[in-house]
């Protein structure tokens, strides 16, 4: 005889699927329209210091500036001048509004944050003189709704001018005594996270910072100091299609910064003043230059590129 058993109803399923968009996908519509992969298109949007109280009173030799007098306000009206060049090319400029009072080099935006196609990563500073700085640069990304993907920790030092882009899926990224081998490590790991291949260079022990012996001007021309850059970084640029423009003057790429430009658009930069061999070469190979007196910038070993952190290009 069968006994009689109850039906009971199956549970249901939840009956509802994620979102399957990436992190990159969703940007614009709930962080806001950021993100960069490349050093020379369109640039939209970018995150600045203006010299405050930190460059009133500071020990140069300890913040590594120059031991010539500094004029505060030229520094402040030449800064100025920089941002409206921008904001004349349809470039959002925003601000770190807040900063340590004993921090001059916080003006050198650039080595405090890298930006990528999902984010920001926040630099951690090799010099004890900058230690610090990056945390303002945190507060002011996060009122901006800009996503922080990752903060350098632990025994990691990197800074963001240790960093530069080839195109959406290729970065260079330098180690010396601003990018330890930790901080590129954990800088690699989240952009091969992102489809990047990453190309280890080693930094000359003369220089600190990609941006100071090699540059972008377009997705096929880069300018670079041949005696400075590693010819395994030179030749994949060349198989890259990259035309490679050396800079003609090593005091023109030393001391008055020749290879710190900003790339507006491709083709189209902004240049430090007094720099007439370069940007003649550049003018040859149909590159419109701008140039601007950064004169009482430069004292702090930095130029334009130094003072600009990419938030939106493209």
């Amino acid at each position: 005889m069968t006994e009689n058993k109850q039906d009971i109803d199956a549970i249901p399923g939840e009956r509802w699927f994620p979102k399957l968009t990436d992190f990159e996908e969703d940007m614009k519509e709930y962080w806001g329209d950021w993100g960069v992969s490349s050093e020379v298109t369109k640039l939209r949007a970018v995150l600045m210091r203006r010299p405050g109280r930190e460059i009133e009173d500071f020990d140069a030799e300890y913040a590594r500036f120059s031991e010539e007098p500094l004029d505060i306000e030229l520094m402040r009206k030449q800064h100025d001048e920089v941002a409206q060049i921008y904001r004349e090319n349809d470039i959002k400029v925003y601000y770190v509004e807040e900063q340590r009072d004993d921090r001059p080099n916080a003006i050198f935006c650039r080595d405090l944050m890298f930006m990528t196609p999902e984010g920001a990563i926040v630099a951690r500073p090799g010099m004890a003189s900058r230690r610090g700085e990056e945390r303002y640069v945190a507060q002011a990304l996060g009122k901006l709704g800009v996503p922080i993907l990752k903060t350098i920790s632990g025994e990691g030092i990197f800074e963001g001018a240790n960093a530069m882009w080839v195109d959406r899926k290729t970065c260079v990224v330098s180690t010396g005594s601003r990018c330890n081998s930790s901080g590129y490590e954990q800088l690699s790991h989240e952009l091969t996270r992102m489809g990047v291949e990453v190309y280890h260079m080693q930094q000359p022990y003369s220089n600190i910072h990609i941006d100071g012996i090699m540059n972008p001007v377009s997705e096929e021309a880069v300018l670079i100091h041949a005696a400075q850059v590693p010819y395994d970084i030179v030749d994949m640029l060349k198989r890259k299609g990259y035309k490679i423009l050396e800079a003609p003057s090593r005091t023109e790429a030393r001391e008055s910064f020749g290879c710190n430009f900003v790339a507006l658009e491709p083709n189209s930069i902004l240049m430090p003043e007094g720099n007439p061999r370069t940007r003649e070469l550049l003018e040859k190979n149909g590159v419109k230059v701008r140039t601007v007196n950064i004169s009482e910038i430069i004292k702090g070993k930095g130029a334009l590129h130094c003072i600009t952190a990419y938030l939106k290009r493209g």
